[in-house]
């Protein structure tokens, strides 16, 4: 319940993405929260105001001159009665409004009368998201305080287009209401865990690579949960095309050993949990200028080691009291889990096959592989493995009985 008792005002804009919006109402409130909708004219157009009520409980509000609302000036109640005000999705239109302080109906009337903190979820088509006006509006409103969550990339639904300008995920922005109202509270609370996300890329020439198929989902989801439990969370991500999560200080790196270097910057740590894909090899001398096609056919790459980030902690000066590493296979998972944790030095591993499409994919099967024996867990979304590693590792810090 890590939003217990927290009062969240939801403005659900207008735009196809206020589908969402409905597991958004369901996710807050299975987390505590208690949810008081409003919607606007255009989101009417997309979800009803009887599903928005049935999901949350309470009566949807939407009009700034109903008779009754309005008698005890009801925008200015709604406004100073939450904690968090989330406006899902977010247009380019009501940002635009926002940023000029615009309050013509009731979302913004609320919007420029809260005191609350105010989460925004962007959520429109690529060429909108990066037109000049709309990059303006982002600049003057983040000036102003405002939180934002996304928008991610993917594919748009009503055009077919690809890019970026997808709302957040319902799980991304509970994480991120959780990271604004939770700060200092928690069971990880005052302590610091160091994560690292996604692949490396170790280049061969100046337009070529060595690199993996991981798309950085799991890395980043298990930092947010753990930035929502409490902890000051340092993320040390390769190239991604994941926005970063809030609440988290994130450190953006590309090859094996600039990771590495980020890591040790980012000691000490309470915990590091070690979910980087790194490339095992780079090329021994990347060449200055492209590779081009000869007849004498492809040329000969030496390959040299990386470093070994996770047995570089897992058995350094500096090692943090608990040490996670992940065990990406697709043959003998357990025996080389098993393998893993003591070869460098971890207390844990997270070991999941990844011969299907797990590297890149939504959900993961995972089994916890430590000296006290193996702990299998069900296929799960990606985020739900994120919370369930968190509260694991929470629990772990405090048993080993240290503040």
């Amino acid at each position: 319940m890590t939003l217990a008792d927290k009062r969240v005002l939801l403005i659900v804009g207008g735009g196809i993405a206020a589908y969402k919006c409905l597991d958004l109402i369901r996710r807050l409130r299975e987390r505590g929260a208690k949810v008081t909708p409003v919607m606007t004219k255009a989101a009417g157009e997309f979800v009803t105001p009887l599903s928005v009520g049935a999901l949350s409980g309470v009566k949807v509000y939407g009009d700034l001159f109903d008779r009754d609302d309005e008698q005890d000036v009801g925008h200015i109640r709604l406004a100073r009665g939450a904690d968090l005000v989330i406006l899902a999705p977010a247009s380019a239109t009501r940002m635009g409004k926002m940023a000029a302080g615009i309050g013509d109906d009731l979302a913004g009337a609320i919007l420029l009368a809260t005191r609350a903190p105010v989460l925004l979820a962007p959520a429109m088509n690529p060429a909108m998201w990066t037109h000049p006006a709309t990059r303006r509006s982002l600049a003057t409103l983040k000036g102003d305080g405002l939180h934002f969550v996304g928008p991610n990339r993917g594919e748009m639904a009503e055009s077919g287009e690809a890019g970026e300008g997808r709302m957040a995920e319902p799980l991304e922005i509970v994480a991120a209401a959780e990271a604004i109202l939770g700060a200092g509270q928690g069971p990880l609370a005052g302590r610091h865990v160091l994560v690292t996300s996604g692949p490396t890329h170790e280049p061969i020439d100046p337009v070529r690579y060595i690199a993996n198929r991981s798309s950085g989902r799991q890395g980043h989801a298990i930092a947010a949960s753990l930035a929502r439990l409490g902890a000051k969370v340092t993320l040390v991500s390769g190239p991604v095309a994941l926005p970063d999560p809030s609440g988290v200080t994130t450190v953006h790196v590309e090859t094996a050993r600039e990771m590495l270097a980020a890591v040790e910057a980012a000691l000490p740590a309470d915990a590091a949990v070690f979910v980087a894909a790194v490339a095992d090899w780079r090329t021994d001398g990347d060449a200055a200028h492209k590779i081009k096609k000869t007849a004498a056919g492809p040329p000969a790459l030496h390959l040299v080691e990386n470093p070994d980030i996770l047995r570089t902690v897992g058995t350094g000066a500096r090692r943090p009291r608990l040490v996670v590493g992940f065990a990406a296979e697709t043959r003998d998972l357990l025996t080389n889990a098993a393998a893993k944790l003591e070869r460098k030095g971890a207390d844990l591993i997270v070991a999941n096959d990844v011969s299907g499409d797990v590297m890149g994919g939504e959900a993961n099967t995972v089994r916890l592989v430590s000296r006290e024996g193996v702990e299998e867990w069900p296929t799960l979304p990606k985020g739900e493995v994120a919370d369930r590693l968190a509260l694991d590792i929470a629990r772990r810090l405090a048993a080993s009985g240290e503040a």
